[in-house]
């Protein structure tokens, strides 16, 4: 079997004379988890080399010994930027999320050309390393938007190739599809269709097979996509929760928040997550219910994410202003509203998770959310859920989860009062109900699935 991503599952550290490994952040290393286990199939993992570090250990040959064949690309510095930074992540990412100011973006210029062609070169550059590393008739997951190109490619190079193309995040309609240059969305849809294309949700399969009947047309043959939702990898939330870090960062937690109620969310910083809106919710919150004041803390760990975009950095400043905004408004002398950590401190969050009252995640649009069912996966304290509609965990979470509106931030407001409010007794059951459905799925079942899609 053979893995493509975009992300790797280890990223390497030079420690004197050696590398360290250290695991892959993101919900796609998550899910592909169960290949990293002793007792998985032999697997080649193909991933970008992301760091200096990472290209000395692979010619160090310090990748072979992480478990799996692990192969990490060396591209072009310019043609691995213009095709992460600006198609994949400046483009792919915002139209799967129907998140274009279309009266200002996109703007398909020369600049957006030269970025199309680096983006072509390197799904060109994976393929044609899966097809001189694969055994006949192997078996192909490719991952997410970056790799778009890939399937096509291979059945061209490979047509033993037994190819499956998975996306983690939501996809565009029809109309957002048309956005797109007419021979950039046919080449993507030409190299998706044939094959089979997995998703999380029913809701983001039907958008993507109309999609595929806008830009090929309504007689052109689309392979029926399939859905494989993701579950949490329990194991690892547990361990993560047992290590001496998290309880460190558990015990400086509970000095923190005391006696207060507390409310989490843990994110990425983007504008899909929808945090700024989070917060002004939370602030009305404040506004409505006086006694509320003094009584509540949210800590909201944000790690940064896509530096190089501008968008990205825009938003992370509306983020750092609207948190001093809230918190010049309402702090005290002993109690700070919103308590804002800005460190990609994992067994911090996991801390976090294992202790909150109520979880918010409001994202605009979201393929899945993983932190909607780890959340209740490790959590102690029965709380519950504040989940967006627009995510594609409320699907299966929706019937113990507070529904919030991502853009009604009224509503909002009301939805964390009312998780805030809930009686002890119906606290406990709903709790109980949201982590049986939360861990109803699980990595090994989800590439279980694929694995049947792909040999079928």
């Amino acid at each position: 079997m053979i893995v493509v991503s975009h992300r790797g599952p280890f990223r390497f550290v030079r420690e004197g004379d050696g590398f360290t490994a250290q695991r892959g952040a993101g919900g796609v290393v998550s899910a592909l988890s169960p290949l990293l286990r002793p007792d998985a199939p032999p697997t080649t993992w193909i991933a970008a080399s992301l760091s200096e570090d990472d290209l000395a250990a692979q010619r160090s040959g310090a990748t072979r010994a992480v478990g799996v064949e692990l192969v990490l690309v060396e591209l072009d510095p310019d043609d691995h930027r213009l095709h992460y930074d600006l198609v994949s992540n400046g483009v792919l990412w915002f139209l799967l999320h129907g998140m274009f100011d279309k009266v200002r973006r996109p703007r398909f210029d020369a600049r957006f050309r030269e970025a199309w062609d680096a983006y072509v070169r390197v799904n060109e550059r994976f393929a044609g390393l899966v097809a001189d590393h694969a055994p006949g008739d192997d078996v192909v997951l490719v991952q997410d938007y970056q790799f778009m190109l890939v399937p096509g490619a291979l059945r061209e190079r490979r047509p033993d190739l037994r190819v499956l193309h998975f996306v983690h995040t939501p996809f565009c309609d029809p109309q957002d599809a048309r956005v797109l240059p007419h021979d950039v969305a046919h080449r993507i849809f030409t190299a998706l269709a044939p094959g089979p294309q997995g998703f999380h949700t029913k809701r983001w399969a039907t958008a993507y097979r109309r999609s595929s009947r806008e830009v090929l047309g309504a007689r052109a043959r689309v392979a029926a996509p399939f859905v494989a939702s993701l579950g949490p990898d329990l194991d690892a939330l547990t361990t993560t929760a047992a290590s001496p870090a998290a309880r460190a960062r558990a015990a400086a937690l509970d000095e923190l928040v005391g006696d207060r109620r507390m409310l989490v969310r843990a994110d990425r910083i983007e504008p899909s997550k929808n945090i700024v809106r989070g917060f002004l919710a939370f602030d009305r919150l404040l506004e409505a219910r006086p006694g509320l004041r003094g009584r509540v803390v949210f800590v909201a760990m944000l790690y940064p994410s896509r530096q190089s975009l501008p968008e990205y950095l825009a938003y992370a400043n509306e983020v750092e202003h609207v948190v001093a905004r809230v918190n010049e408004r309402w702090s005290t002398r002993d109690w700070t509203p919103i308590v804002l950590d800005g460190t990609d401190d994992f067994p911090r969050s996991v801390a976090a998770m294992e202790r909150y009252d109520v979880l918010l995640v409001n994202p605009i649009r979201d393929g899945l959310n993983l932190v909607a069912k780890e959340g209740p996966a490790v959590n102690r304290r029965d709380g519950v859920l504040c989940l967006s509609r627009e995510a594609g965990a409320f699907d299966e979470l929706r019937a113990a989860a507070f529904e919030v509106h991502p853009f009604d931030i009224e509503q909002t407001a009301a939805a964390l009062d009312d998780a805030l409010a809930l009686p002890l007794d119906e606290r406990a059951a709903t709790a109980a109900k949201l982590r049986r459905l939360a861990c109803a799925r699980t990595p090994e079942a989800w590439l279980a699935d694929l694995l049947a899609e792909a040999k079928a």
